[in-house]
């Protein structure tokens, strides 16, 4: 799908389906990617690092991400920055979300 040159609800771009995290790549370039995500309440990402700052803004609900072990709750209409190499997990607890991420791999 193209989505160059188009205005776009990007809360509608992507769905939630049942006990299920749903991701769709809108950008992908040698030197980042920008992804869409719906994670279902109870749905989640085990704990990993990544090489690069990565920033994360919620688009609908709220989510419980952790970074370096500590929660913080991130709602709609909010972003938070995730660290290189700093280990971070997210998680829907109170329902589900959707997330774009960003990701510029460079340092």
């Amino acid at each position: 799908m193209d989505l160059k040159g188009k205005a776009i609800n990007v809360e509608e771009l992507i769905q939630y389906q049942d006990d299920s995290v749903v991701s769709m790549e809108v950008i992908k370039k040698e030197l980042g990617t920008v992804t869409l995500f719906a994670f279902d309440k109870g749905q989640g990402l085990s704990e990993h690092s990544a090489p690069f700052d990565a920033m994360v803004q919620i688009i609908d609900g709220e989510a419980e991400i952790t970074l370096a072990g500590e929660p913080h709750t991130v709602k709609k209409g909010e972003m938070i920055i995730m660290p290189a190499n700093v280990p971070h997990a997210l998680q829907a607890v109170n329902g589900p979300y959707k997330m774009i991420l960003t990701m510029i791999k460079s340092n």
